[in-house]
């Protein structure tokens, strides 16, 4: 059974009622001041807390969706990583591996609801294989805009996370949809991953001297390769990238490292320099020029001012990266060409809830950002 499946969450619940219940039931005879009372009434104390953090836990990665399988939580997933001249085999840059509707009215049918494409990317320049999901519009099948190429936008994950999650639970297709077909944005493309391309390691989307380059895979092989498999626009213009957390940092990271590619970046809740602990390991390698351009505080000030729009999101009350935010817009806005926004809340944490209300404004401000032809 799988990490998050009903029947998991259902067995954990049954467990921690009938540890309950038990309890209750022998404790009047557990009652003695024998060693061996003494030990069931400590063994079934410990059994129950242990069910019901178990439960709790199980709950709240449902929620959140930080784990995917029990493989993923133990750190055992080994399912994508770093591929090697993966090409040779005679398999493109992307490959599409199945199709799903989107959760809309009419979604069954691609020209009404659009279409979610599980897709398989594989880096050239980087040789990295990452899965993804892929929103397409209902234009993209309708016959009149078969000629048209369209926007497009990396979504990304915080960390771990996982795409799923973007589908499910911060529910970007649907919002797409719903913000296109009520005339707050355009029709455009998502392409949805999370920025762990090389799990279970977190890469802070850099070019790890030595180790994966993510930095090249989210700069130059995704672009290329969706550019080339589905009708993106090819100018630099039409591409944006948004995140949340750790994927709000890569966005605002890649977008202004290079804004030839990106004319846009948005980061929901997002932290302005790489941190170095244990799920990230040494991602400089002794290489101060690398930890520095890590540093977007530093990239404002020490950096040419790239030419790309970025908005930034937080709250006055609940997110710790509000003090920061204000010092990266402080900066931005005196860096033209640089063109900085931004969405302050008045309360709301580091969490799905938070990003779902920052979500479809963002989408707008992306769109409008953005120019296929």
């Amino acid at each position: 059974m799988g990490l998050t499946s009903d029947n998991v969450m259902a067995l954990s619940v049954l467990l921690v009622v009938a540890l309950f219940g038990g309890t209750v039931w022998w404790w009047p005879r557990l009652a003695r001041r024998t060693w061996r009372a003494v030990t069931g009434r400590v063994a079934l104390l410990l059994a129950t807390q242990l069910a019901i953090f178990v439960s709790v836990g199980l709950a709240a990665n449902r929620a959140g969706e930080f784990y995917a399988s029990w493989a993923d939580l133990f750190g055992r997933e080994q399912g994508q990583g770093v591929v090697v001249d993966h090409t040779a085999a005679g398999v493109g840059p992307v490959r599409v591996l199945g199709t799903r509707r989107v959760n809309v009215p009419g979604g069954s049918r691609p020209a009404v609801g659009g279409q979610i494409q599980k897709i398989r990317i594989v880096g050239g320049e980087s040789h990295i294989a990452a899965p993804a999901y892929v929103y397409l519009p209902p234009e993209y099948f309708q016959p009149r805009y078969q000629d048209r190429r369209f926007p497009a936008a990396v979504v990304l994950t915080g960390y771990p996370g996982t795409a799923e999650s973007l589908i499910k639970s911060l529910r970007y297709p649907r919002t797409a949809h719903e913000q296109a077909e009520d005339g707050r944005m355009r029709p455009m493309i998502l392409v949805m991953l999370r920025p762990t391309v090389a799990p279970p390691r977190d890469t802070e989307c850099v070019d790890v001297p030595g180790g994966p380059h993510t930095e090249t895979f989210f700069a130059d092989d995704l672009p290329n390769a969706v550019s080339g498999h589905y009708r993106v626009g090819r100018k630099p213009g039409g591409w944006g990238i948004i995140g949340d957390s750790t994927g709000g940092y890569c966005a605002l990271k890649i977008a202004m490292h290079h804004p030839d590619v990106y004319a846009a970046g948005a980061g929901l809740s997002a932290h302005y320099r790489a941190p170095l602990d244990v799920t990230t390991g040494d991602l400089f390698k002794g290489d101060e020029g690398l930890k520095k351009r890590a540093d977007l505080m530093w990239c404002l000030d020490h950096m040419p001012a790239p030419r790309t729009s970025l908005l930034v999101t937080t709250s006055r009350q609940g997110e710790a990266n509000y003090a920061a935010t204000m010092r990266f817009i402080d900066k931005a806005r005196s860096r033209p060409p640089t063109r900085i926004s931004s969405i302050t809340l008045g309360t709301g944490g580091h969490n799905l809830n938070t990003w779902r209300r920052e979500i479809p404004p963002a989408l707008g401000w992306l769109s409008g950002r953005l120019d296929a032809d």
